[in-house]
């Protein structure tokens, strides 16, 4: 059963991690897929896997840093495949550092990343949607969207700004056919993990098994979360049996955060 046959989903961040689990999952529900990301080389690899299971992927190389950028992307996208009808905000950056020694220049880039490029992905394809009266929006937060971790001010601030945009936009939204919800995610089997385990083995001096372990008792479920997972959650978000759910946020954490 293809049940997003006919959708056009674009999903950023694609090229690997959460967002290339998201691409390859929403081709095999039946999508076709506009994979966008800075890397040209691991975005056609995405797409060479999504095409050789039957699957309809397009590369759309994008630097989401980039407003103008942004939004000369949408319209490409529009033109040249057709209107996009699910929107996956999956790519995003996290450091960590105590709050006092946080720089100015960390905190720009990851509310750039995390919450500005997000904002205007969604701007620069909103007004289709709102013609169309048919779309669905899903935000990849984390479980930082929806509480505080130490060490992560500048990346939990950015992480609640993309949570009270998705409820926001979601309200405002609500009686035209279109949905806004954000999967929270906890630690996950992907770079940005492995940045994280980098950083605690550099300055606890713990082996990298020991970083890896202390990040998976973070989880009830003892273990790290996979990328499928993730992208599963974001599938059912864009099932049209999933209509009448919108402003939620949907952990996929292993129970991490309950409230």
């Amino acid at each position: 059963m293809q049940p997003l046959r006919g959708e056009l989903a674009w999903v950023t961040g694609a090229s690997r991690g959460i967002g290339r689990a998201c691409a390859l999952a929403l081709a095999r529900a039946g999508a076709r897929v506009v994979l966008s990301a800075r890397s040209v080389e691991d975005l056609q690899a995405a797409a060479e896997a999504i095409r050789a299971e039957g699957g309809e992927a397009y590369v759309f190389p994008l630097d989401l840093l980039d407003r103008a950028a942004i939004e000369a992307c949408a319209r490409r996208i529009e033109a040249e495949v057709g209107p996009v009808s699910i929107v996956v905000n999956n790519a995003g950056l996290a450091l960590s550092a105590p709050f006092h020694r946080t720089t100015y220049e960390d905190l720009e880039r990851m509310l750039a990343l995390n919450f500005v490029a997000p904002f205007w992905v969604v701007r620069s394809v909103l007004p289709g949607m709102l013609e169309r009266r048919h779309g669905r929006i899903v935000n990849v937060a984390s479980t930082a969207g929806r509480t505080g971790h130490r060490y992560t001010a500048g990346y939990t601030a950015s992480k609640h700004a993309l949570v009270g945009m998705t409820r926001a936009l979601a309200v405002e939204v609500a009686a035209k056919g279109i949905t806004v919800n954000a999967v929270c995610p906890g630690w996950t089997e992907t770079d940005l993990l492995e940045g994280a385990v980098e950083n605690i083995v550099r300055t606890t001096g713990r082996s990298t098994e020991e970083a890896r372990a202390q990040l998976a008792r973070m989880n009830p479920m003892g273990r790290l979360m996979r990328p499928e997972e993730v992208a599963r959650a974001v599938v059912f978000l864009a099932d049209p049996a999933a209509g009448g759910i919108t402003g939620q946020l949907l952990g996929v954490d292993g129970g991490e955060v309950l409230a």
